[in-house]
């Protein structure tokens, strides 16, 4: 009964992907499947903001560049429906300091800002994600 129990109490990590990019979606989905966590992952930031479900995820991974609303819009646009979500934004460019001032509003309250630069190998994607889940808001 004991090891039912904890069968039972074991609770898959939810993480939620926007990237407008359907190559890098798939990617991450799979690698993050592969490694136990259940995804939910969208290629329309407006279609993803419509299917936001509050108090379901640990982490969002957003991409910074996307049509229709950027991954930053779509992240301020998430916090009115869940103030507390776990954000890690991805980006190609390599000129971070673009974001200066946006960072201060990632987490204010740990001062914990989450930026991975494209491309990124799996193993150190895992890596990240894992660290951002574990670490409290």
């Amino acid at each position: 009964m004991k090891a039912d129990q904890s069968a039972t109490t074991t609770v898959r990590k939810r993480i939620f992907v926007v990237d407008d990019e359907p190559d890098i979606c798939l990617a991450l989905t799979r690698v993050l499947e592969d490694n136990g966590f259940v995804i939910d992952s969208f290629t329309d930031p407006l279609l993803a903001l419509k299917n936001f479900r509050k108090d379901w995820y640990d982490l969002l991974i957003l991409d910074i560049k996307m049509e229709k609303m950027n991954g930053f819009e779509l992240y301020r646009e998430i916090k009115k429906i869940e103030n507390k979500v776990k954000v890690c934004f991805l980006t190609a460019l390599s000129e971070m300091h673009d974001y200066e001032s946006f960072k201060k509003e990632v987490s204010p309250k740990s001062g914990e800002r989450y930026f991975i630069q494209k491309p990124i190998e799996n193993e150190e994607m895992l890596k990240r994600v894992n660290t951002i889940i574990m670490n409290s808001n």
